[in-house]
């Protein structure tokens, strides 16, 4: 247990430890429960209608955008924010477009 809750995140908000383990213990079971939920809707699941329809479009663009976020501003924000991008012109311009292209791709190339 111990070794789960140093990897997690909010481990560097030096919480006490009562408080981390019951995290890490709502953070243990959350994939389970996710599963029987899933178990139990697919026994009444229709996939062809209006409702399940709308509901996977909702979940799916909350979980694209929550992934384009973290892609830009996590991630992407540490490398364009570096001192050596800052004062080339030119590597910024690169780095621009390579991020445009490489988005462009990844939406004509959706499989």
């Amino acid at each position: 247990m111990i070794k789960l809750t140093n990897c997690l995140p909010y481990t560097q908000a030096k919480y006490k430890s009562l408080a981390t383990t019951i995290m890490a213990i709502f953070f243990s079971l959350t994939t389970p429960v996710g599963i029987a939920i899933g178990i139990g809707v697919s026994k009444i699941y229709r996939e062809e209608s209006t409702t399940s329809l709308i509901v996977e479009g909702v979940l799916n663009s909350c979980s694209a955008g929550i992934l384009v976020y973290m892609a830009l501003v996590d991630l992407l924000a540490a490398n364009f924010m570096n001192p050596r991008m800052q004062s080339n012109l030119r590597l910024q311009l690169g780095a621009n477009v390579s991020l445009l292209l490489g988005a462009g791709c990844m939406s004509l190339f959706h499989f």
